[in-house]
């Protein structure tokens, strides 16, 4: 039984940064204006952009979808069909005062199976969102020699 564990990497505001600039890189490569969102391991705000024409709106939605993401270490378009109305996970949505999110956009950082954080985004559709939260994630594995 270990007692701590050891070897835990962690992401730096340096590599929010590459992730951050690839995801708006990406949105403006498909032409929608995002709310752009990357935390840390615990769901903390890193870094944060909101692009000019992106929906004001979006703002606390990107940076939920980036807590949910790295707080549950799953993408949160996994989560839209077990937690609607009748799915085993029905009211998630609801948990932690309402930051817990469903639909797809945030995406967790994985790097040597360990979540490091997660970048969540919003102001186009969750399609776009998902694309755009993945192109952050991308860059930054391969920034790191991960992908």
């Amino acid at each position: 039984m270990a007692l701590v564990e050891t070897g835990l990497v962690r992401l730096t505001l340096e590599g929010a940064q590459v992730a951050l600039e690839a995801a708006m890189n990406r949105a403006r490569a498909i032409g929608v204006d995002m709310d752009v969102a990357v935390t840390d391991a615990a769901g903390i705000l890193l870094a944060f952009a909101r692009m000019d024409g992106a929906k004001l709106t979006s703002v606390e939605i990107a940076v939920n979808k980036a807590f949910t993401a790295a707080c549950t270490r799953k993408g949160t378009h996994e989560y839209a069909a077990v937690a609607g109305c009748g799915g085993g996970a029905f009211g998630i949505h609801a948990s932690h005062g309402g930051r817990f999110s469903i639909f797809g956009g945030g995406v967790p950082i994985v790097v040597g199976g360990q979540c490091i954080g997660a970048v969540g985004c919003s102001s186009g559709s969750a399609e776009q969102d998902r694309d755009v939260a993945d192109a952050g994630v991308c860059a930054l594995l391969e920034a790191i020699g991960e992908a």
